[in-house]
């Protein structure tokens, strides 16, 4: 299904705030987890700094300790102590 035509319907609905089926969801859990579904592989790992592709850009997740926890095509879980969780969307 095309992603303006859902976004729309979204709109129309009053549904802003609910998820739009296949774009990315970022979930916050204190400072200690994030998850992210609809991701598109991880381009950066270390201790300090993780970077995920998402359809749109990346999703960079900086702190300490960071481990990579759990990965599936589908999600991913990011553990440690989390001091920072950016967007960085791509030109277009």
């Amino acid at each position: 299904m095309d992603k303006h035509f859902m976004e729309r319907i979204a709109m129309a609905t009053d549904l802003g705030d609910e998820p739009i089926p296949g774009l990315p969801l970022v979930e916050i859990a204190g400072d200690r987890r994030v998850l992210i579904e609809h991701h598109c592989g991880v381009t950066q790992y270390g201790r300090c700094r993780i970077s995920v592709k998402v359809k749109y850009g990346s999703v960079v997740i900086i702190g300490t300790q960071l481990e990579l926890t759990r990965m599936t095509g589908h999600q991913l879980i990011v553990t440690g102590r989390i001091e920072c969780v950016q967007l960085e969307r791509s030109g277009r």
